[in-house]
């Protein structure tokens, strides 16, 4: 009876404990900035950056998820490296892609699976950027425009802060490449028009 009771008096006192939810911290992730990076100047008036890409939130979808979503990213990219410096045209920036899909991967069964740590899911990124130097009267003189794709897989035990640290990963990697492509692009196709 002693045993019971005491018994009951630990669950009395531990139970409301194990119904506390703790919530876990928000984790931060830097802004992809790109204005330490010198800017790009060109004879325009003005810079327009055009979201074309809707984020979708359904899945196979899963952007909307990411720390940083892929489009915004690169429209800060456009607003951080490319300067008007001059009169009459206008720089248009168009964000064409910034999906990422979710894509279920093969796992092992039985007690080898078990037993072992698969590969669970895949993400499959794409993200589009296109510049153009449009006349005043809206006719195109000049355009570039880079495409960057990437693939990452996760393992099945990862926990949601490793999934976010990868996807941030992910989504600076294809700027990184979107950068470098549309600044050696641009210095190469844009040349009548890049202040000096």
């Amino acid at each position: 009876m002693f045993l019971f009771r005491r018994l009951f008096l630990i669950l009395f006192v531990l139970a409301p404990l194990a119904a506390c939810e703790t919530t876990p911290a928000p984790r931060v992730f830097a802004d992809l900035r790109y204005n330490h990076l010198p800017p790009i100047s060109l004879n325009a008036e003005r810079v327009v950056v055009v979201q074309q890409y809707k984020t979708v939130t359904a899945k196979p979808h899963v952007e909307a998820e990411f720390p940083v979503q892929p489009a915004a990213v690169a429209a800060q990219w456009a607003r951080d490296r490319l300067r008007a410096a001059g009169v009459g045209n206008t720089i248009r920036a168009t964000v064409v892609k910034g999906g990422v899909v979710e894509v279920p991967l093969k796992r092992t069964t039985g007690v080898k699976g078990a037993l072992t740590n698969d590969q669970s899911e895949r993400y499959d990124a794409t993200l589009e950027l296109r510049i153009q130097m449009l006349a005043p009267d809206g006719r195109e003189l000049a355009s570039v425009g880079s495409q960057a794709i990437r693939s990452r897989t996760v393992p099945e035990n990862i926990s949601l802060a490793e999934r976010e640290k990868i996807w941030f990963a992910l989504t600076e990697a294809m700027m990184n490449d979107l950068n470098a492509s549309l600044e050696r692009q641009i210095l190469e196709h844009f040349g009548p028009w890049i202040a000096r």
